[in-house]
């Protein structure tokens, strides 16, 4: 089977050494040059709460040749519909594209590359780009080898072919199929909004969070308005490492300190992840926060669902990104502040 990586930053580096390490034909692609040479220089090193270094082949988009059986997606949505365009000459009949992107980008990249090549998969562990060739792992060791991935069929059914991709995926670590797809993203999409949005609106790691009553208790009304929003376009919330995700749903105020200690406690193994978005902020790129906590309001019109936690945040990071600047955790928190007040 020869794979691909296509996106190779702080997940992409982390899933193609322990693919490189376990005997796979694997490629890194990215567009960082600096990265692609020092990959391919000194391997691929995995840092944090894990030391691990792989010898691996990476190369630019440029220089993708031949067919890939197997195409692990992990860039950017922003950037779907170049990509995967680019990508089509290198596919066969039989090719595979999982889809490993953060919020939902199934129906786009099957519109694409064709939903009979469409596997959709969800990642359930942290990274952060360290320098070039070098990822930090930021979820617990223990945990990643257990819950890393869940990946489904679009249309549920358990195949030959998810067998085969799970196979594959637990060499990096512990695969979960889900019959629930649209749930499982769905899922993720939810800890996405409430700790990712926060990490990037306010400049802090999912620990600062866990630690600021402001901060957490923002978190679970983000997580409320997500499940909501979801139910009311016939969402089943899969669970996420053997959590009930639509459990976090708010029946009544009294519900929110029991939330803030769930929510403590299912995160903190994530406690040191600083969102992918913060980073595109610390280096003046546009982030993803339209297909992370801009889906809520966007599938909330006509639901007569209010979702202003995420329009907070949205707000947030979008102001961030127009004024080429990094958010102020001291600042921002207060915004959060004011509307949990109101």
């Amino acid at each position: 089977m020869r794979i691909a990586v296509l996106g190779a930053g702080s997940l992409g580096t982390i899933v193609g050494a322990y693919l490189a390490a376990g005997g796979m034909n694997v490629e890194l692609i990215d567009t960082y040059e600096a990265h692609v040479e020092a990959l391919n220089q000194t391997g691929a090193k995995v840092v944090g709460t894990t030391d691990f270094q792989a010898k691996v082949k990476a190369i630019t988009p440029e220089n993708k040749s031949g067919k890939y059986d197997l195409v692990l997606l992990l860039t950017k949505q922003l950037y779907n519909d170049s990509i995967l365009q680019e990508l089509l000459p290198f596919l066969t009949d039989d090719s595979v594209v999982c889809s490993l992107q953060n919020g939902i980008p199934e129906k786009n990249v099957a519109s694409i590359v064709g939903a009979e090549r469409v596997i959709a998969g969800s990642v359930e562990f942290g990274a952060t780009f360290i320098e070039p060739g070098v990822s930090s792992l930021t979820t617990e060791y223990t945990q990643f080898k257990k819950y890393a991935f869940q990946i489904g069929e679009l249309n549920g059914e358990t195949t030959e072919r998810i067998q085969r991709i799970k196979s594959v995926l637990d060499l990096v670590g512990g695969t979960h199929i889900s019959d629930n797809l649209v749930g499982t993203k769905w899922s993720k999409l939810l800890i996405n909004n409430a700790f990712s949005g926060l990490s990037a609106a306010l400049n802090g790691e999912y620990g600062d969070i866990l630690d600021s009553e402001i901060g957490i208790r923002s978190a679970v009304y983000i997580a409320d308005e997500t499940i909501k929003v979801g139910h009311a376009n016939g969402v089943k919330f899969a669970e996420m490492i053997g959590f009930d995700i639509a459990s976090l749903e708010l029946k009544d105020q009294k519900d929110v300190p029991e939330r803030i200690q769930t929510l403590r406690v299912i995160m903190e193994p994530s406690r040191l992840l600083k969102a992918s978005m913060l980073q595109d902020l610390e280096k003046g790129r546009k982030t993803e926060i339209d297909y992370i906590n801009g889906v809520v309001p966007k599938m909330a019109e006509g639901t007569g669902i209010a979702t202003p936690f995420n329009d907070l945040v949205v707000k947030l990071v979008k102001s961030a990104e127009d004024s080429q600047t990094v958010p102020d955790f001291n600042v921002n928190i207060k915004a959060f502040e004011e509307l949990l007040n109101s």
